[in-house]
């Protein structure tokens, strides 16, 4: 603990020798101000020294949540967006990846639908997710109902008029069934994109938690002043005013 104590000391004579009597009142009239003075300076004093409350403390519930919204929004809101940066970096290359893998998949998925109705006939009014799964691996809707028929699974067979689709050559269905993969692997892949956003939250929720802690220990060691104002009298029987400043590190 250091201290540091700062002493103004204010000499007024109380002698007759150096003034007369008819000074008196006046010298009470001085003294009486230079006290309530010193009680304004000591008033303002502590108003600006004062040591740093709650307020100033940073909550970490809400550096969670600005974590969780944007990361690194949490250590920017700690001070310490050093650290925060990189969490805001990744968060905004994950979103470039996403956004640029969705753009392909679906652009891959118009693909192979008009594909499918240039070199197979497919109409595509009405047909689902799984139907654009099945041509792919048939050269034609007489194909795949026959082996339905064969394995005796005949509620699985599709309607000819409704479902048709016949390739030009097992070349054209391969290639169909490549844009096919190829698109539902890189709709399959923004899972994991997202998979790692959440990650990227959780992370920077846990490093904004540790700024917040080590930013309120900080405050919590600055400097706490103290002021007293005091009035006293040496050996020569001259009143001393005296402002004590300590300060506690």
């Amino acid at each position: 603990m250091k201290k540091i104590q700062i002493v103004l000391s204010i000499f007024l004579l109380n002698t007759i020798i150096a003034f007369p009597q008819s000074n008196h009142s006046s010298m009470l009239e001085l003294k009486n101000k230079l006290l309530t003075e010193s009680a304004t300076d000591e008033s303002e004093i502590r108003k600006n020294l004062l040591p740093v409350n709650s307020q100033d403390k940073k909550n970490l519930g809400l550096a969670i949540i600005y974590s969780l919204l944007l990361p690194g929004m949490g250590e920017l809101y700690s001070e310490n967006y050093n650290s925060g940066k990189y969490f805001t970096i990744a968060e905004g290359a994950l979103w470039a990846t996403f956004i640029g893998m969705n753009v392909y998949g679906n652009w891959q998925e118009n693909r192979y639908k008009t594909y499918a109705q240039t070199y197979a006939g497919v109409n595509p009014d009405g047909k689902d997710e799984d139907y654009y799964a099945t041509i792919g691996l048939y050269t034609s809707i007489e194909t795949y109902n026959n082996e339905k028929a064969l394995e005796r699974r005949y509620d699985e067979m599709l309607s000819e008029q409704k479902f048709f689709w016949k390739w030009n050559s097992t070349e054209d269905r391969k290639t169909y069934r490549s844009m096919w993969t190829s698109s539902e692997q890189t709709f399959n892949d923004l899972r994991f994109v997202v998979g790692a956003m959440l990650v990227n939250r959780l992370l920077s929720a846990i490093n904004a938690v540790r700024s917040v802690s080590s930013y309120n220990s900080r405050i919590e060691k600055e400097a706490s002043w103290n002021v007293s104002l005091g009035l006293e009298r040496d050996f020569l029987n001259q009143e001393i005013y005296k402002i004590n400043l300590r300060a506690s590190f």
